[in-house]
């Protein structure tokens, strides 16, 4: 699957209706954002299983700002609708596609199981 576009609209839905979702906090004025965009694309083409979202800061600052975004690119992975990683910068694409394999390996009872123990 190829990217996919994301609004505050659509936003909930996509990371709660999807097992893993990545998504890039971009700009279209954002050289960095601009170099990291085929990388994402690339990635997202070989994991079609997982949802590969960008959100356009400039068109969703709302969005952008609920998640406190403040340097782009943001990358974002959320599975089973909990984040797992939040990090600025752009990432080369070994590393992407190093990120995209720990978000598969992670053992997410014990990652809601933790949840449970910390609101205790």
């Amino acid at each position: 699957m190829a990217t996919t576009t994301v609004t505050r609209d659509n936003f909930e839905e996509t990371v709660s209706s999807n097992e893993i979702v990545l998504v890039d906090f971009w700009a279209p004025w954002c050289g960095p954002c601009r170099q990291f965009g085929p990388v994402f694309e690339k990635v997202s083409e070989a994991n079609p299983d997982i949802v590969f979202a960008k959100v356009n800061t400039e068109e969703q600052p709302e969005l952008a700002g609920e998640f406190s975004i403040m340097s782009i690119p943001t990358l974002m992975a959320f599975r089973n609708g909990i984040i797992l990683y939040a990090q600025p910068g752009a990432l080369p694409q070994g590393s992407l596609e190093e990120l995209v394999q720990k978000v598969r390996e992670v053992d997410m009872q014990e990652v809601e199981q933790a949840m449970v123990n910390a609101k205790d």
